[in-house]
């Protein structure tokens, strides 16, 4: 859905609020308790990460939460922003507190609240000055495509379906051209506001951060390192007596393109780096189908790259495929 400016600058009012609110909350890092949570959530029905009026997001739910559990009015700042419909196995929240109470009876407190889509996994005290988001030293992410000729409802709402053929050998080549050090501006959806949007965040904040966060600031490039880009592929098997109820079994094999089992295969996309651009990981992928299916070559990888042009890259994959699996301190 397109944001108009005034609904940005209406967004950008009501994050102000919040921010200060999280402020007077204990969320300064100065005061209070530093809290780490580790959530996992279907980002479905959710209109990504960050709090947006007028919209159910994960932010916003999460901090009505921890205000009706504590009374404190706090802004959890998350590792990063999943956009609409991504999800997340192993996302992190962090947030200051001046109440006392048991890291477990906030987290069962928190899950009791929040929707059955948003499940607080684990709540602990963090050293003073950690930060969600400034603390990170990388992400993993998984992309994940199901192959066949009916995708279970029980999977759609987390995988891409994809009917076509693809060469996963080639697709594989083309996962480890991106491996180390670039400029991955080729991959980058236009994302004019983050510059404001680190502005409001960071205000009052320590001035040290991570490559990510120093890559994010205006003038600065959008070189990250990619550490692992690798695609797997498992069988995706019924299991009998259940409504299509499935199960993924291992294959080793990523080599020549051979037939599904009759319920079909999933094809996993897992990359870790020290930061992502807005849209990367699907950008990316999105380039990798291209080279499944022939319209582009894994030997084009170098170029897109140097080309620094979003134009020259693959189209932007599906958003509910993507799911955010762990962050690392």
């Amino acid at each position: 859905m397109r944001v108009t400016k005034s609904g940005w600058l209406n967004t950008k009012r009501v994050y102000a609020a919040e921010k200060k609110a999280a402020m007077q909350g204990g969320d300064d890092g100065n005061s209070g308790i530093v809290w780490k949570l580790i959530l996992s959530y279907d980002g479905t029905d959710f209109h990504g990460w960050q709090v947006q009026p007028g919209w159910p997001t994960i932010q916003g739910l999460l901090a009505d939460a921890v205000s009706s559990v504590t009374g404190e009015r706090v802004l959890p700042q998350g590792s990063g922003r999943t956009d609409a419909g991504v999800h997340a196995w192993g996302q992190v929240a962090s947030f200051s507190l001046r109440a006392a109470i048991p890291a477990e009876n906030l987290a069962r407190a928190l899950n009791r609240i929040l929707p059955a889509a948003i499940r607080i996994l684990s709540a602990e005290h963090a050293p003073e000055g950690f930060h969600a988001r400034h603390s990170a030293v990388g992400k993993v992410y998984q992309y994940r495509i199901f192959r066949g000729e009916v995708c279970s409802p029980f999977l759609s709402r987390y995988v891409t379906a994809f009917r076509w053929p693809l060469d996963l050998e080639a697709m594989q080549v083309a996962a480890k051209m991106i491996l180390g050090e670039h400029d991955f501006t080729s991959f980058a959806a236009s994302d004019p506001d983050r510059s404001a949007r680190i502005a409001d965040e960071d205000a009052g904040q320590d001035e040290s951060h991570t490559v990510e966060e120093k890559c994010a600031a205006p003038g600065c490039s959008n070189i990250r390192r990619i550490e692992t880009s690798q695609w797997t592929r498992e069988s995706v098997l019924p299991l009998p007596g259940t409504l299509g109820t499935m199960l993924i079994g291992p294959r080793a094999d990523v080599g020549d393109d051979s037939t599904a089992s009759a319920a079909g295969e999933m094809l996993t996309y897992t990359v870790c780096g020290n930061g992502f651009l807005h849209h990367m990981v699907r950008n990316l992928v999105g380039t990798f189908i291209e080279v499944g299916r022939g319209r582009m070559t894994a030997a084009e990888i170098p170029r897109i790259i140097e080309s620094r042009n979003r134009a020259m890259a693959g189209p932007t994959a599906a958003a509910r495929g993507l799911c955010l699996m762990k962050v690392l301190y």
